[in-house]
């Protein structure tokens, strides 16, 4: 709850902006960007998140110099590793081989991102003629799966899990040329249960 605190007040801000006196880029119409995003999912009451790498892919429409509408679609590129502890007794498992369920035993785990879908509209602010400031806000989608492996060598399932709610983010955009951008931000996903972040990183084309 505080990051999304944090990133309401930053995206207010910004908005604000929009009044202040700036020189705004002429640009309008289709964008596609694409590139590296580091995806970290957290569970409400966790210690620690569980950290994957994706690839995301971005189409957007510039309706006005300081206005657009964008979906961007992020999908794994690799498991992220965990630690789950498992109470043989709820598995009926005895995983040790000492007649005893009711032991607690430390199990290690791998989350894979299926997928992570959001629509957002977007305000940005020029601060150069080249470089841009910028907030949005939307919903998004994830889908993932998770499999955990007690020390036995016991694969106690594969489960898969999917989410909704609301999103907010902030980034920079550089004009590398007329046409080509490169585009950095966070957005901060508030599904229920878990706390989810992610950075990316994007090269994009403006048409």
């Amino acid at each position: 709850m505080k990051k999304l605190l944090i990133i309401s007040s930053s995206a207010a801000a910004i908005a604000l902006g929009l009044s202040a006196p700036a020189v705004a880029q002429e640009d309008t119409g289709l964008y596609m960007q694409g590139g590296y995003s580091y995806v970290n999912i957290e569970p409400d009451g966790a210690d620690s998140g569980v950290d994957t790498n994706a690839i995301t892919g971005r189409v957007g429409y510039q309706f006005t110099p300081m206005f657009s509408l964008e979906a961007d679609l992020t999908s794994g590129i690799d498991d992220g590793e965990f630690d789950y502890n498992v109470d043989e007794d709820d598995f009926n498992l005895d995983d040790n081989d000492d007649t005893d369920l009711n032991d607690v035993i430390a199990a290690s785990g791998d989350l894979g991102l299926n997928y992570l879908v959001g629509l957002y509209g977007r305000a940005s602010v020029p601060l150069t003629e080249r470089l841009d400031v910028s907030a949005r806000a939307g919903y998004a989608y994830i889908d993932v799966d998770a499999t955990v492996v007690t020390p036995g060598g016991t694969t106690l399932g594969v489960i898969e899990d999917s989410a909704d709610g609301l999103a907010l983010g902030a980034g920079l955009t550089y004009d590398l040329t007329d046409n080509w951008q490169l585009r950095g931000d966070y957005t901060y996903y508030d599904f229920e249960d878990t706390d989810t972040g992610a950075a990316t990183i994007a090269v994009g084309y403006k048409f």
